[in-house]
């Protein structure tokens, strides 16, 4: 059965967003890409904060450019392929092909798994209400 692996929000001010959540609740900082991406984890799910998407993502979301808040949720699963036919027949938008992530870093720090053959594959749909998922078979840092 897929999993909730991660959620990730936008922010104008990501650092700012991440050391509240680290502040209130404990989550830990896991790794960042950049200024642009900082990860937190719980040690069960991890919270992606990055910058706020532009007009020109294909992954831009419902809230469009700018927008801040909740941009999509992560669900591990065991074949994206199979995932992504079963994710057509049940209606929805393909907003991206079938890409290897970079994970390097991830493999470096140890807590990314990947598969011999795949390295972090992620497919990015959209659901009925727009909601943007990202589907991926070896997970994301923090978890």
């Amino acid at each position: 059965m897929p999993k909730i692996k991660h959620i990730a929000m936008t922010a104008k001010d990501p650092q700012k967003v991440a050391d509240f959540y680290m502040e209130l609740f404990g989550m830990e900082e896991v790794g960042r890409s950049g200024d642009s991406h900082i990860y937190l984890s719980d040690g069960e799910m991890n919270l992606t904060i990055r910058t706020v998407k532009s007009a020109g993502s294909p992954d831009v979301g419902e809230g469009g450019a700018g927008f801040e808040g909740i941009h999509h949720i992560g669900f591990v699963v065991d074949d994206i392929e199979d995932y992504s036919e079963k994710a057509i027949k049940a209606g929805a938008k393909m907003l991206s092909p079938v890409q290897v992530a970079a994970a390097s870093a991830a493999s470096a720090e140890g807590s990314v798994k990947t598969r011999p053959d795949r390295s972090n594959a992620e497919v990015k749909i959209s659901g009925p209400n727009g909601v943007v998922l990202d589907m991926s078979e070896s997970g994301w840092i923090g978890n």
